[in-house]
């Protein structure tokens, strides 16, 4: 969710369809006193600081800040490109995307003309790129053209939304595209084929992330007006409630411990974060987590999360054997996105 003062500008003229550009830049500046990128196949952190249009580069030995990557205004989150060669930051406010090595934490290229991409998906197929415009209320589908080095991603349709789209999930055969609606409290699936909705419903307060189960049956949307995880079987005609799952005030973000069952979700307001069996869909833990826990990562040592601490401008460790805090890192104003290479699995 971005920030409350983010400022509105006007769709594009109607009927206009934009052409992604890509521009090569030049590698970003380190910043003064800092050391080389690390070495190759390591993998910084990257946490997008959202109010300072920047990306602190980690390095994940030393726990130092290595540079400040500038990207567009307000970047909130961020994607692996489908060859896993590029992590794509989107700049919401700037129309833009920002294409970073995830090795080498540095710039590769700039994609412009990409209206309002606040939050991005790709689809497993990797035939699709999807945006949720969360100013201007509408899902864009894009056609992904990796060998178009000048125009990498091409906009097939803009499919209107209500108020504020807020985040993504698409199914892993790559046929529904799921939105939750922050500001009219909705969610809406979308059909990939024909790029239409298929249903669209009312649901809990300002709904924030979505999450889909490995096995495409049931959507967890995470209520941050509210201390709820609503859960919906979505493998019919039409969506069924079939929970809702008490966490913690703020429930936000959602992301995987990577071992196919269990779900961290954040809650932004009570400063913790709950972990939900899926199978079961209960809680079965609680962890602290200070400062407005937001997005998070979980590492590939099986034991500890990243958690971009939104208010406090810090990135938290958190040790899940331990159920501690281990450690935080200053980064820069309103942490949002964050991600690695060394991550573990992602369902």
């Amino acid at each position: 969710m971005r920030s409350s003062h983010a400022s509105l500008r006007p769709q594009a003229p109607a009927g206009a369809v934009p052409v992604a550009r890509a521009a090569a830049t030049g590698t970003a500046p380190a910043a003064a006193g800092v050391g080389a990128a690390p070495a190759a196949g390591s993998g910084p952190i990257l946490v997008l600081n959202s109010l300072d249009a920047n990306v602190s580069v980690i390095d994940p030995a030393t726990f130092g800040e290595i540079r400040r990557l500038p990207t567009g205004k307000e970047p909130h989150h961020l994607y692996l490109t489908p060859d896993e060669k590029s992590v794509v930051v989107a700049n919401a406010l700037s129309d833009s995307l920002t294409f970073i090595d995830p090795a080498t934490g540095l710039v590769q290229r700039v994609v412009t003309d990409i209206i309002d991409p606040y939050h991005l998906r790709f689809s497993p197929d990797m035939k699709w790129f999807v945006t949720a415009a969360n100013r201007l209320n509408h899902i864009d589908l894009y056609r992904w053209q990796p060998a178009n080095a000048a125009q990498p991603l091409a906009l097939v349709k803009r499919v209107p939304a209500s108020r504020t789209p807020s985040h993504l999930s698409i199914d892993s055969r790559s046929t529904v595209i799921y939105s939750s609606m922050q500001d009219s409290d909705e969610l809406m699936a979308i059909d990939i084929a024909t790029q239409t909705p298929r249903w669209k419903i009312n649901i809990g307060k300002m709904p924030a992330d979505v999450f889909l189960t490995a096995d495409d049956r049931t959507l967890l949307v995470a209520l941050t007006g509210d201390e709820f995880v609503e859960c919906y079987d979505v493998s019919g005609a039409q969506p069924r409630l079939v929970k809702r799952i008490k966490t913690a005030a703020g429930a936000h973000a959602f992301r995987a411990r990577g071992d196919r069952r269990h779900l961290f979700v954040s809650n932004r307001v009570a400063n913790t974060i709950s972990l939900i069996d899926t199978h079961t869909l209960t809680v079965v833990e609680h962890y602290p987590a200070p400062g407005g826990p937001d997005c998070m990562e979980m590492l590939n040592d099986g034991r500890t999360l990243l958690v971009t601490s939104r208010w406090a401008r810090k990135l938290t460790f958190i040790d899940i054997t331990r159920r501690e805090v281990v450690r935080q890192v200053p980064v820069g104003k309103s942490p949002h996105g964050v991600w690695t290479l060394a991550h573990a699995g992602r369902i």
